[in-house]
């Protein structure tokens, strides 16, 4: 949503905007109209009036960008709550509308399902996901379609998921330990723990390195791609000047930006490559990560070489490229990576982890819940397996209330209808972005009562809403055809790793430094003031103290 480019739009305004605005404004075909519905031409011969939804007053040429502010999804939830559930905004030239209520989120992702299923150009998707060649970001058509089929079928199912059990296992182990190990010097970056376990499942499942195994990051690799993984966040998040105030082109070859995206690309592509290199040379000699008599344990790249060769119903050529572009999205989308010195992670899966254990830590009594509950199911057996968490219904009741409060992605990727179609009873013109606020819809007083901030895992006991689509209250991973596929594959990994730490440990805030006051400093909750990125993560990330309560 650009919310990078604020800063340097409001020092260019204050440089030219009082003339740029007598210049180009009776060029500016903009309407600042305040409050309702707005009704106007749609520009046939047949002079018929659709009706907009209502839009907030707008500034010339940059339309509302000065409105979002350094959280988008607080400002936008602030401006529905002012205009209604759906809004036309305009970010220098570029129409949005935001849907911030169940009822219109139902109607974009199921009634109209088909009429939103595409996606906008997005300049820095395409320069570094290989043209749009993911599943993610690619354009609605035949190529996502077999992309996205592969993906189900045959990287993120319920059965490839259950075969990385003993991967997710043995890593939610080596994280204990690397905890107990902190624990010692008393205050433990949680942060940058639950990074490293990310990292090394990730190096482990997507590209067979067992040298990763309980390596606290990964390995060499996993080191290599966190470091890549770092440029690549900021900038698959970053809107390009030029993208929304064209005269303003200059401003990104002045930051830089095409030369930051062509080196983090050549870095990431250089690596991927690197890595089907060397499977294509072990398969040449007959050697593969089929399996190791417990089944089949074929990591990612395997598994795409596979398809390339086997699958004849794939309808895509699934070549070097493809691949790279399937295996560079998951790999994000699961890896841990921090932003600046402060951020403790924005990728989905550890932003998850960091977000529970921080509420958590500030609900002593839901945390002794979980905990009781752990311990009555796992007993002495000194470490968590996957059918243990299967019998935990509240820390599922935990997870569930963090997704609604914390939704990894609280502006889902943006859809784009190729043709007019409507929401809600409002005309959607075709080629206008529109924008799911799932942290709003989270926090709809008509949908979760009267204190819908509070967290309160109690809620999701004796309820049926689940976060995998079909309930629109609660969309942190998206619906329809453009919902997340990987849902199963991440919510493994964030459990076992979940209920290892609480089984092992009890918590606590650790006062950090900008908690200070001179030389002393004390224990407080968890400050969850939040950074924005591609995702939305703690600010200064998790310090806390771990207390061992199993040898």
């Amino acid at each position: 949503m650009a919310v990078s480019l604020l800063p340097a739009v409001l020092v260019l305004l204050a440089i030219v905007a009082p003339l740029l605005y007598l210049v180009l404004l009776p060029a500016v075909k903009y309407t600042t109209r305040n409050g309702a519905a707005r009704w106007e031409d749609d520009g046939g011969d047949g002079r018929r009036r659709r009706r907009l939804p209502p839009s907030p007053r707008g500034l010339p040429l940059l339309g509302h960008l000065h409105l979002l502010g350094a959280l988008p999804h607080r400002a936008l939830r602030s401006l529905a709550a002012a205009h209604g559930p759906v809004l036309l905004l305009r970010l220098g030239r570029v129409p949005v509308v935001v849907v911030s209520s169940a009822a219109a989120a139902e109607e974009v992702m199921r009634s109209r399902d088909m009429e939103f299923a595409s996606r906008p150009r997005m300049a820095m998707a395409e320069l570094l996901l290989y043209g749009g060649r993911d599943v993610a970001f690619a354009p609605y058509g035949e190529y996502w379609r077999q992309a996205r089929r592969i993906c189900v079928v045959h990287l993120l199912s319920a059965r490839r998921v259950l075969s990385f059990r003993r991967v997710r296992e043995e890593e939610a182990a080596a994280l204990v330990g690397r905890v107990r190990a902190a624990a010692a010097d008393v205050v433990v970056d949680l942060s940058d723990l639950l990074i490293a376990y990310s990292n090394t499942v990730l190096t482990r499942i997507a590209f067979g390195d067992e040298s990763a195994r309980g390596g606290g990051g990964g390995g060499d690799r996993g080191r290599e791609l966190r470091k890549v993984f770092d440029d690549f966040a900021r900038l698959l998040g970053t809107e390009p000047m030029g993208e929304l105030l064209p005269w303003f082109w200059w401003v990104d070859a002045l930051r830089g930006i095409d030369g930051k995206v062509q080196r983090t690309f050549e870095a990431l592509d250089g690596i991927l490559e690197r890595v089907i290199d060397d499977h294509r040379r072990r398969r040449e000699g007959g050697r593969r990560m089929d399996d190791d008599g417990g089944g089949d344990h074929r990591d990612f790249v395997d598994v795409l070489l596979d398809v390339n060769e086997t699958d004849k119903d794939a309808g895509i050529q699934l070549g070097t490229v493809e691949i790279k572009a399937i295996i560079m999205l998951i790999c994000f989308l699961l890896h841990g990576h921090e932003q600046d010195m402060f951020v403790g992670g924005s990728d989905t899966t550890t932003t998850m982890m960091a977000w529970t254990m921080a509420e958590l830590i500030n609900h002593p009594r839901a945390m002794r819940k979980a905990q009781n509950e752990i311990w009555a199911v796992v007993g002495n057996t000194s470490h968590v397996t996957k059918d243990h968490v299967d019998k935990l219904p509240y820390l599922k009741a935990v997870f569930k209330e963090t997704l609604r409060l914390h939704p990894p992605l609280p502006l889902l990727i943006p859809r784009e209808p190729p043709a007019d179609t409507q929401i809600l009873g409002y005309t959607i013109p075709a080629h206008t972005r529109v924008v799911i606020n799932a942290w709003a819809i989270g926090r709809d007083a008509a949908a979760w009562g009267q204190q819908p901030d509070e967290f309160s895992p109690e809620k999701f006991l004796n309820s049926t809403i689940d976060y995998k689509g079909q309930d629109f209250e609660l969309l942190p991973f998206g619906a329809g055809r453009r919902g997340c596929p990987g849902i199963v594959f991440g919510v493994s990994a964030m459990e076992i790793a979940l209920a290892s730490l609480l089984y092992h440990f009890d918590w606590e805030a650790a006062a950090t430094d900008h908690r200070r006051r001179g030389s002393q400093a004390w224990a407080l909750p968890v400050d969850m003031s939040e950074v924005n990125g591609i995702a939305v993560h703690l600010k200064y990330g998790l310090h806390v103290v771990a207390k061992p309560r199993m040898p």
